[in-house]
């Protein structure tokens, strides 16, 4: 029989489980290990084996095995043995690029799983869905994705939308009532099914079926989860790598028949046949596929994966969680955050920043939920009687406080926790005080007394007192007598006229304002009746306190911030002013009444809007990105979805966030901090400038390699490097040195620099003018040397090893002397990346391992005397000065076009 069509009752028995206790944690392994884990069937992860194979499918490594092959075939064994090395290392370090970056996304996914409330061993926890077993009691309220199917036991109100399951748009009421007969899933009005969202009401529900046994699960419908598409970034690196790509093979192809012809070689082809021209043809065969090998940027979506997936990790030790790679891209590009005012902005958490009592004012001091502060009259400590309404704010009160081992946990209402933490600040220990002074009888809060009080008996005398609290017309309403300093005395019109002045005054300072009351308890006499005035407290969502600088640096950064709240017009220009929002203001309604052409030139000028609903997000979020703005967009509840998804950066609350908001993010907020948005878009910017670095490095130094080898066959000269050398560099410049570009520090001017353009690419003129110029001084550098040395050891022992080895090193110590040359366009000092100079030092030593030690037979390199890295270090230092100096003009040229 299906759970549907059993009461309730019944469903509980079956499945063994009792409604108040739930399962014990003893029969949830039980049951797991039988069932097995709340998770649909993944694809399958990619076998290390088969990612390190991965490393060898490419056309050009295809040729070069098999000029490899003619090689050994001829005899030329020590090369093709060294050749293959060097290709096993390139592959190895290929293969721990990629299985990093896979397990950075892997990590990703695994932050970013959802919870749920589940009762377990008599109390409620909040465990990882993937983690829940059948027979669960789940609790869910508005917001919640349901994770697994479940028949509901308890319903208040539930509404779910079943859309991504059945289709239907409109959302479906739940109930626990037995269904009767073979239904359809949706007329199964008792079930919840996984993936589908309460969109209204609360409820509890037993879980029925989990994983691929759920109707999501056998219709195979994934979840969703962190995507793995190409960013718009790698997918346009791809494509500008095989142009180059394409044009490098070109001339390699030209490089071959060049060398053939220089040698007489391609009249073999007709005389012999293919097969000996082939095996004439072996040097320059290999080192026309070896460039191509070298100078091809293969690397580049790699690389920038890892740069993203090392971005991810960093902004997750910030407090942001990214859950599409693309996003990173998006964050450098942002011109506008549009941010909530409660918990990002805010602390979200009600502080009491004043009181009136006794015809003063009382200041009250500290943040948020912390009871350490001073209470202080007039500078000075309060006195005894005026501790009074801090004490009725405590016992009037259904919140809870404690401190355990200097950690503070609190539940209940903002606004009753505020009293609670302001009555501690003077010493009243709430917890204690609430047992001693028994609750007798309490009046809840109403929307038309707008009043809330309680009868609690006094431990030291027997007596009882009623205790009240409200808005504070309300309050004085029921009150005919005042209390000040200790003496009650009836309550004039001019004492209410004075106190509702200065309510007014605590309003317009944004604070919400409270009144309170007290009289002695008569049995059978109306609790709010005749009570006597004690006075106000005001208080605030306090603003956290890094928000001030981190609008600053927005300001510096080029990015407009638009604060968006639902809270009336005081209080968002109040905390506006406190963080340094200046601009005019407007209410959601008033905005709304606007025509479109208003609206548009409204969205100008106002940067703080109240009373927001979400539909005025959306037209918020439309105005401006058609002004061609790139949009932040922050939101927690299920009616922020839509907002979320629109805007071009989706920004949901990691503590307060439903999961709604949280799955149509593209960024979580752990610490439902404005702050951490600001340290992502430093990041985001971050990620992209050493991309552009990388490219600039790698692109620079490939095309100095193709440059070298291709112009030295034009001027008819000997080979400057053999294929294994040009291999050597593929490993030890493209290597090591341009992955640690990517964990290069951010520059300190980066949060002062305007964003992005959207449209602009990461080879912008500005880059590849400098690409080709360093490429050209580079190969005048290392040509320059190799001529020196074809004259200057003509005729020597060693003469060609010589002068190739010259080459070759030159050039190495060129390309690393280049990282440098870069870092500084960003103001960066040269020991500033500990992985760089590592990387650098590394690469050094294995160049001068294979120049200096027996391994020089194997790479056809000699020793070089004294006058030989004189000479480098010569070139390489008018290398860098040309460099520089081309840096400055450029720059020179950039301010005056400005």
């Amino acid at each position: 029989m299906e759970f549907y069509n059993q009461a309730v009752e019944d469903v509980l028995e079956s499945l063994n489980v009792n409604p108040d206790q739930g399962l014990s944690t003893e029969e949830v392994e039980n049951r797991r290990n039988i069932h097995g884990s709340n998770e649909l069937k993944k694809k399958k992860k990619t076998n290390p084996l088969v990612l390190f194979i991965n490393q060898f499918r490419s056309f050009i490594i295809y040729i070069l095995l098999f000029a490899v092959a003619i090689s050994a075939i001829s005899g030329g064994y020590t090369d093709a043995t060294v050749i293959l090395i060097i290709l096993l290392f390139n592959a190895v370090f290929g293969f721990i690029q990629e299985f990093k970056a896979e397990k950075a996304i892997e990590a990703l996914r695994k932050i970013s799983g959802l919870n749920a409330r589940v009762l377990r061993n008599g109390k409620v926890e909040l465990v990882d869905t993937k983690d829940i077993v059948r027979g669960d009691i789940i609790l869910l309220e508005e917001g919640n994705k349901v994770p697994a199917d479940a028949r509901v036991i308890e319903s208040n109100e539930i509404h779910v939308s079943e859309a991504s399951l059945t289709g239907e748009s409109v959302p479906v009421a739940k109930h626990e009532a037995l269904l009767q007969g073979k239904l359809v899933i949706q007329d199964r009005r008792n079930m919840l099914f996984s993936g589908t969202t309460i969109t209204r009401g609360r409820g509890k529900a037993i879980v029925t079926s989990i994983g691929m046994e759920t109707e999501i699960g056998r219709i195979a419908e994934m979840i969703t989860e962190v995507d793995e598409e190409l960013t718009p970034l790698q997918k346009r690196l791809g494509s500008l790598g095989r142009k180059i790509g394409l044009v490098t093979i070109l001339i390699c192809i030209v490089v071959f028949f060049a060398g053939v012809a220089k040698e007489g070689i391609i009249p073999i082809l007709f005389s012999q046949g293919l097969v000996e021209f082939v095996f004439a043809a072996k040097v320059w065969f290999l080192t026309a596929v070896s460039l191509a090998v070298a100078a091809v940027p293969e690397g580049l979506p790699a690389i920038v994966t890892i740069a993203l997936a090392i971005g991810v990790r960093k902004m997750v030790k910030r407090n942001a969680l990214i859950r599409r790679l693309p996003s990173v891209e998006t964050l450098g590009e942002a011109t506008v955050i549009c941010s909530d005012k409660t918990g990002t902005l805010t602390r979200n958490e009600m502080t009491v920043r004043t009181a009136y009592t006794n015809l003063k004012q009382i200041d009250v001091e500290g943040e948020g939920y912390d009871i350490k502060g001073k209470v202080l009259s007039l500078g000075e400590p309060i006195d005894k009687e005026s501790e009074l309404i801090f004490k009725i704010g405590a016992l009037c009160n259904n919140a809870s406080l404690e401190v355990h081992k200097k950690k503070i946990n609190v539940t209940g209402d903002p606004t009753e926790l505020a009293l609670l933490v302001s009555a501690e600040k003077i010493g009243i220990k709430t917890k204690k005080i609430s047992k001693s002074w028994n609750r007798i009888a309490e009046k809840p809060f109403d929307s038309v007394r707008k009043m809330m009080s309680t009868v609690n008996v006094d431990p030291e005398t027997g007596r009882s007192y009623v205790f009240a609290k409200g808005a504070p017309e309300h309050v004085l309403e029921k009150c005919d007598r005042i209390i000040i300093n200790g003496n009650i005395r009836k309550l004039t019109p001019e004492d209410k006229e004075h106190i509702l002045v200065r309510n007014e005054e605590f309003a317009k300072q944004a604070l919400r304002v409270l009144g309170f009351a007290y009289k002695k308890h008569h049995k059978g006499e109306e609790l709010e009746k005749n009570l006597i005035f004690v006075g106000l407290q005001g208080m605030i969502d306090p603003p956290h306190h890094e928000v001030k600088d981190a609008i600053k640096r927005c300001e510096e950064a080029g990015i407009r911030v638009i604060m968006i709240t639902g809270d009336n017009r005081h209080t968002a220009e109040a905390i506006a002013r406190e963080i340094g929002i200046e601009a005019e203001s407007m209410d959601g309604p008033e905005f709304s009444k606007l025509s479109e052409p208003e609206q548009a030139k409204a969205i100008e000028r106002v940067s703080i809007f109240s009373r927001v609903e979400p539909s005025h997000k959306m037209i918020i979020i439309k105005l401006l990105e058609r002004k061609g703005e790139v949009v932040a967009m922050t939101g927690d509840g299920v009616n922020d979805a839509p907002a979320i998804k629109r805007a071009d950066l989706g920004i949901s609350m990691g503590i307060t966030g439903t999961d709604v908001a949280k799955e149509s993010s593209d960024m979580v907020l752990l610490d439902d901090n404005f702050t951490s948005i600001v340290n992502s878009v430093e990041e985001g910017r971050g990620i992209y400038e050493n991309i552009r670095k990388f490219v600039n490095y790698l692109l620079s130094c490939n095309l100095g390699e193709v440059f070298v080898i291709f112009f030295a066959i034009l001027f008819g000269w000997p080979l400057p490097m053999t294929a294994i050398m040009l291999l050597w560099l593929n490993l030890v410049t493209d290597g090591l040195p341009a992955l640690a570009l990517s964990v290069d520090p951010n520059p300190t001017d980066l949060m002062k620099r305007p964003p992005k353009k959207t449209k602009e690419g990461i080879m912008n003129k500005q880059i590849m003018f400098h690409i080709i110029y360093v490429s050209v001084l580079i190969t005048i550098g290392v040509l320059s040397l190799f001529y020196w040395g074809i004259n200057h050891y003509q005729g020597t022992e060693n003469y060609m090893d010589k002068i190739q080895t010259l080459a070759f090193t030159t050039i190495v110590i060129l390309e690393l002397v280049r990282l440098q040359a870069i870092r500084s366009e960003y103001r960066l000092g040269m020991f500033s990346n500990k992985y760089l100079v590592l990387a650098v030092i590394t690469s050094l030593l294995l160049q001068l391992l294979i120049i200096y030690t027996p391994l020089n037979v194997f790479f056809g390199t000699v020793y070089l005397s004294l006058t030989d890295w004189v000479m480098i270090i010569v070139v390489s230092a008018a290398v860098l000065v040309m460099d520089v100096f081309g840096q400055a003009l450029r720059n020179r040229m950039n301010l005056l076009r400005a």
